[in-house]
């Protein structure tokens, strides 16, 4: 990757929805080893071909990714590290495994009943038969809609039935729920789930423990190890917000929620194989320190911002070489914001990792091109990098700001706002970023004459994200953004070119009055009223519509995939 140096350190990631049906949801053929097999799901037998018209669709839509190749500059790791950043992208590797078996069932199944080569190169891209670019439509012959449910759930399970379980455990984020012998619900740990392919992870865990040099690192990695086998991820939480110095990372476990559609309550396996950036890391380290006065700054009643968020909190830059499993399904991840555990961020805070590479290649490739066709000239030259990585960054600081309980005291903000609970935790961290970019900005930490720049960025980053489809949580929580900084006049269209102008003030305005609107239903832990602004807010229009068309036609990616693993590295199979 060409890079360019930074003047300050710098952006804006997209934010999470998910659907909520109430009827019970048809899923996939699921493997056995998920058992006890969900009672009475139906097997849906995909067709043996795909006709020419099917097969030409999936071509253009294989169109939709910019290939981009994960690589790093190892030449200052000796074999022996060498050797252990190998056994961690073997590891990582096998989150694949185990992500396919929850989003759809048996992939080997699924493969080889599909003809056509490149509807099968789509499917493992997809991790399933729908598009997660493009609403989750099927592109599998004789393949329905996508489940809420995933294989989370038993498919026909109902949601009184789900409610009226006296099961303790069947929201917690590592059980599956699935039917005994007599058809009654009843939860299984991930750990039982998933035994085989996690003992082989643990495995290559530890074996990759006992070759790092930091001991710190090397005590997160026993502890994720046990972590697996135990489904108790909180001690190796801990050892991972105490491991600063170590100049390779790994994310691996079950961390996000956003597969399942049905509540938000299931965890999916995903996992990350980072090399730290150390110069630019020691420039990002100074801004965690402003997190506690950012925190009592917020625009809304004091009893909403009264946590006070942990003090070990802390930014880096990274390259990543692997992305596995729920990371690398549909829009790519360009920054981390971990741990999810309320506990950890309360007492530690959390740690915020910019994926320069991948954040590089997204602008170039995807960003730029969309500002040409739909943001006014005279403001193109407001979109960079800079702004994109400030943006970005400080969305991932934004997680660590606001509530992590309801006011209320019956839990956490996750699990009050159910299957709502990700968009508005993504919607929350995007606009507040913006905000935390304008009040360093006012306090001199980044430069105030380039705040515009991240204002344009900001909008050109929300048109980039819409176009992850309705499906995406990251682009339901950009649409209710767009349609309420639209109606308070943040920006403007010009009827006659389809491009768009932001006004300055107007969105600053409008950016304090999403703040305040968003963390106070995350503090009420209001469902309804979080669902009622989605509804409202979270669609697209024509007009909208008809722009986004313009990007297709002027064949503009939608997002990446990546060429990545060992012999991209140059590494041996360990």
């Amino acid at each position: 990757m060409v890079r360019r140096l930074l003047p300050v350190c710098l952006l804006l990631a997209l934010a999470a929805c998910s659907s909520n049906h109430d009827a019970p949801a048809t899923a996939p053929v699921s493997k056995e080893e998920l058992a006890p097999a969900p009672t009475g799901s139906a097997a849906v037998a995909p067709a043996a071909s795909t006709d020419a018209s099917a097969s030409a669709a999936v071509q253009k839509h294989l169109a939709d990714y910019a290939t981009v190749k994960l690589s790093a500059d190892l030449s200052k790791f000796d074999a022996r590290q060498k050797k252990m950043i190998a056994l961690l992208i073997e590891a990582a590797d096998s989150m694949n495994t185990i992500y396919w078996q929850q989003a759809w069932g048996d992939k080997d199944a699924l493969l080889q009943k599909i003809g056509d080569p490149a509807t099968r190169e789509f499917a493992e891209i997809n991790y399933g038969p729908w598009n997660r670019l493009d609403n989750d439509k099927p592109f599998v012959d004789g393949i329905g809609a996508r489940p809420a449910a995933a294989q989370f759930y038993p498919a026909d399970m109902t949601k009184a039935e789900f409610e009226a379980s006296p099961l303790k455990d069947k929201t917690a984020l590592y059980t599956l729920l699935r039917r005994d012998a007599q058809g009654q619900l009843i939860t299984v740990p991930y750990h039982e789930a998933y035994k085989a392919e996690l003992e082989k992870v643990a495995g290559l865990l530890r074996q990759a423990a006992k070759l790092a040099k930091d001991p710190g690192f090397r005590k997160y990695l026993t502890l994720r190890a046990d972590a697996l086998l135990s489904d108790d991820y909180q001690p190796s939480d801990f050892a991972w917000m105490d491991m600063k110095n170590n100049p390779v990372d790994i994310v691996i476990g079950p961390i996000e929620t956003y597969e399942d559609q049905l509540y938000g309550y299931k965890a999916s396996y995903e996992s990350y194989v980072l090399i730290k950036d150390q110069a630019w890391s020691k420039k990002l380290a100074r801004f965690a320190k402003y997190l506690p006065e950012l925190q009592r700054g917020l625009p809304v009643a004091d009893r909403y911002k009264a946590e006070k968020p942990g003090s070990d909190a802390d930014l880096n830059a990274y390259f990543a070489v692997y992305y596995g499993g729920d990371a690398n399904v549909g829009a790519k991840t360009i920054a981390i914001n971990l741990p999810n555990d309320e506990q950890v961020q309360l007492k530690k805070g959390t740690r915020r990792l910019q994926l320069e590479n991948v954040m590089q290649a997204k602008f170039d490739q995807i960003m730029l091109p969309i500002a040409k066709e739909l943001i006014a000239e005279d403001q193109q030259r407001n979109l960079t990098f800079d702004a994109f990585f400030q943006n970005t960054m400080f969305h991932e600081v934004a997680h660590g700001l606001g509530i992590k309980n309801t006011l209320d005291g019956k839990g956490t903000v996750r699990k009050a706002l159910k299957d709502q609970a990700s968009s508005f935790e993504e919607g929350k961290a995007d606009i507040l970023g913006l905000y935390m970019v304008s009040k360093l900005a006012e306090k001199g930490e980044l430069d105030k004459s380039k705040l515009m720049d991240n204002y344009v960025t900001f909008l050109a980053g929300i048109l980039r994200s819409v176009r992850f489809g309705a499906s995406d949580a990251h682009a339901k929580a950009n649409m209710v953004r767009f349609n309420f900084f639209k109606q308070q006049g943040a920006f403007t269209r010009d009827e006659n070119t389809g491009r768009y102008r932001v006004d300055f003030d107007k969105m600053t305005a409008a950016m304090n009055a999403l703040s305040a609107k968003l963390l106070t239903i995350q503090g009420d832990g209001d469902y309804e009223a979080a669902k009622q602004l989605t509804d409202q807010l979270g669609a697209v229009d024509a007009q909208l519509a008809g722009d986004l068309k313009r990007l297709d036609q002027a064949h503009i990616p939608v997002d990446i995939r990546f060429e990545q693993g060992l012999d991209v590295l140059g590494l041996k199979k360990p």
